[in-house]
């Protein structure tokens, strides 16, 4: 007889760099999910903002099982239709000449990385090597990519880090420019900082970057994979800010729950990585292209994308509103469905409080920080699922405040 798995069997077989819920979630259906006692709860998680088109999607759901009867994976050796159709409107929808697929985000920062690298040397020699990055990112849990994200807490336990990468402060143009130079190679940026806090970047930080890069022949990396596949109302969030990178990383939403990441870039910057100077077994795989290119199909329509800014305003209408009487929230900021509400000083550091909180109340959630909760619904998420989430949230924040 099998047994059920159960939540302490996390704690009995599972490598602990995690500390799940309490309860298991067993089935979805859009933005609502049912744990294993059959538990109702609203989805403002989404997978981290991973599943763009909700649970169980029955497009993504067609989609895989008819790839899943043809072909599953060949390796790098070969190419496949899926992969080519999903890098075409990739092409075709961006300001991108070439795609490179992976599987997620920290492998597709870690190419950009390496490409950055790689064409400074090839153009301009070794001693250009340098890259900039940003104090609070996040690029991802490789060696070179969490040293690049400037969160010492998650890089100083595993030193000896990379070297020839500097932070400066986030949205701090004057300090850019006091260390973008000859020797910067790159400068890698998120468009809005997920991980951070969900602060976006104001346009005259963005503007500034591409001037200095083009200034220096550095390569200017955004970091879209919180921030992509429709996340912030446009399809990557360089279109809102009129900015185009020269590389630019993407995963989470692209595959709506199934694995994939990926680097676009330019003809300018693409033969840098030549045969043989990077790889992966797994990326671009037929099923994983097959979805993905499922999901942009659906989320790459004016409608959808306006949609994802209507249901925006509908959130911080609803949470100022919340906030007006119960007072927890300093800010509430974002993009699209990447919303991010900062706790006042009364409150610091109980992001993680209320976020349990919240899903004793039927509503998962995520936080940012020790200080901001988060929210990363499915884009397609309903208006009933956003007013029922926010009811819970109501509920949630006021037994949080009568309790404390």
């Amino acid at each position: 007889m099998t047994l059920t798995p159960n939540r302490t069997d996390f704690d009995q077989y599972m490598i602990p760099m995690f500390s799940p819920a309490p309860f298991i979630p067993v089935r979805g259906e859009g933005s609502t999910v049912y744990d294993q006692q059959g538990k109702q709860y609203i989805d403002f998680a989404g997978g981290i903002a991973v599943n763009a088109l909700g649970h169980a999607s029955p497009l993504l759901k067609a989609v895989l099982t008819e790839q899943a009867d043809k072909l599953w994976h060949l390796g790098n050796g070969y190419t496949n239709e899926p992969v080519l159709a999903l890098a075409r409107t990739l092409v075709e929808s961006t300001f991108a000449d070439k795609v490179f697929f992976c599987n997620s985000g920290a492998e597709a920062n870690e190419a950009a990385l390496k490409l950055a690298r790689k064409y400074a040397l090839d153009k301009h020699g070794s001693d250009k090597n340098e890259i900039v990055a940003f104090r609070n990112a996040f690029h991802g849990r490789t060696l070179f990519t969490v040293t690049a994200g400037g969160q010492p807490k998650y890089s100083q336990d595993f030193a000896p880090l990379p070297g020839g990468i500097h932070h400066v402060d986030f949205n701090d143009l004057d300090a850019a420019k006091q260390v973008i130079g000859p020797q910067t190679c790159a400068v890698i940026v998120e468009p809005m900082q997920g991980e951070g806090g969900v602060v976006p970047a104001t346009p005259e930080f963005l503007q500034g970057l591409r001037a200095l890069c083009d200034e220096h022949d550095a390569v200017l990396i955004f970091d879209e994979v919180q921030t992509g596949v429709g996340r912030t109302g446009h399809l990557y969030a360089y279109m809102h800010y009129g900015v185009a990178p020269d590389v630019l990383s993407t995963a989470k939403a692209l595959g709506g729950g199934f694995p994939i990441g990926g680097i676009l870039t330019t003809n300018q910057f693409a033969p840098a990585l030549s045969v043989g100077t990077h790889g992966t077994t797994y990326g671009g795989n037929p099923l994983a292209a097959a979805v993905a290119g499922a999901v942009l199909s659906e989320i790459n329509q004016d409608a959808f994308l306006q949609g994802v800014k209507a249901k925006h305003d509908h959130f911080v209408t609803r949470l100022e509103s919340l906030n007006a009487k119960l007072g927890v929230f300093k800010q509430v900021r974002g993009l699209g469905l990447l919303i991010g509400c900062e706790l006042t000083a009364e409150h610091a550091g109980q992001a993680k409080t209320i976020s349990n909180m919240a899903a004793e109340h039927g509503l998962m959630t995520l936080i940012a920080g020790p200080n901001v909760v988060r929210f990363a619904p499915a884009l397609n998420i309903t208006t009933h699922e956003i007013d029922t989430g926010l009811d819970r949230l109501e509920q949630a924040l006021e037994a949080f405040t009568h309790k404390e």
